[in-house]
């Protein structure tokens, strides 16, 4: 596709904080938003449809599936998740620098689509802490909790695919580090011949 948008895939465990740190980071930087995507799971208390995700149901979730209407889809315990190709491409080709929400799972199959990415993982400071901060929530019992643990261990052992490790243990600090990831890709050289084509043709006459 012929774009000037960047899109980033945000990946990380159950309890790592993205979702607070994704919200921070697009108040934050202008120009910046979240694809919605679609899930079969039911809304969390607060949650709004068409805003947190697109909450849909699992025959929906596979006529989309089956019209090749998904970038990436997965399933995350008993649950269906997809991004929606054509809203990214849109959001895309409108110069909107775009954040995919997904696990490694999804990344890998979007790699398979787009070349321009940038992925980044979000790890906590000690297992300890996940573990804390997942019974801190009281959205789960102790089962629901010792099984995301568990899958926690195992999504972390594919922190090495992406492009960046950002580590939540100060908030503050990890919402700096990913501002910095994104306001550092803008400024490639990419990016800036594509955004100011005609301002460097002038300086290079």
């Amino acid at each position: 596709m012929n774009n000037n948008g960047l899109l980033f895939i945000i990946a990380a465990p159950s309890g790592c904080g993205k979702t607070s740190l994704i919200k921070a980071l697009i108040e934050k930087i202008d120009n910046l938003c979240v694809s919605v995507s679609h899930t079969t799971r039911t809304p969390r208390h607060g949650e709004v449809h068409g805003k947190d995700y697109f909450f849909i149901s699992k025959e929906e979730f596979d006529q989309i599936n089956n019209n090749n209407g998904f970038i990436e889809s997965a399933q995350v315990f008993d649950n269906y998740y997809g991004s929606a190709k054509q809203t990214i491409e849109n959001l895309l080709i409108d110069n909107q620098d775009v954040i995919l929400e997904i696990d490694w799972q999804g990344a890998r199959q979007i790699k398979k689509s787009f070349q321009k990415i940038i992925s980044i993982f979000i790890i906590p400071p000690s297992i300890e802490i996940l573990k804390e901060r997942l019974t801190d929530r009281g959205q789960d019992d102790p089962i629901i909790v010792n099984r995301r643990m568990q899958d926690a261990v195992s999504e972390m052992q594919h922190y090495d695919e992406f492009d960046y490790l950002v580590i939540n243990d100060d908030f503050d600090i990890a919402l700096d580090d990913l501002s910095a990831i994104i306001l550092s890709q803008r400024l490639n050289i990419s990016q800036q011949t594509n955004k100011h084509p005609d301002l460097l043709k002038t300086l290079s006459k």
